[in-house]
């Protein structure tokens, strides 16, 4: 347990900081599959419509640091080229 009034406050922050973060990876993780399902419903131009969609969403919980950039990048790659694919199949 926490000693001081400063660690006290620091384990109160770091609570509601894990709070908000597990939020945003929850949106995330539903954004990502958003569009895994666009992608499994055959229509492309639905897919390439709701990835749009959620390539923002993708970003901007990157550029808050709840997940690392890269594997933003990777994840909007590879949903990027499922959608290409589509055509293919």
């Amino acid at each position: 347990m926490a000693n001081s009034a400063q660690a006290r406050k620091r384990a109160r922050q770091a609570v509601a900081t894990h709070q908000h973060n597990a939020s945003l990876k929850s949106a995330l993780r539903t954004a990502i599959k958003k569009v895994k399902k666009a992608i499994a419903g055959g229509d492309k131009t639905v897919a390439a419509k709701q990835y749009q969609e959620s390539q923002a969403i993708i970003d901007r919980i990157a550029d808050k640091k709840a997940v690392h950039k890269n594997l933003a990048s990777r994840t909007k790659s590879r949903l990027s080229q499922a959608i290409k694919g589509m055509a293919a199949a």
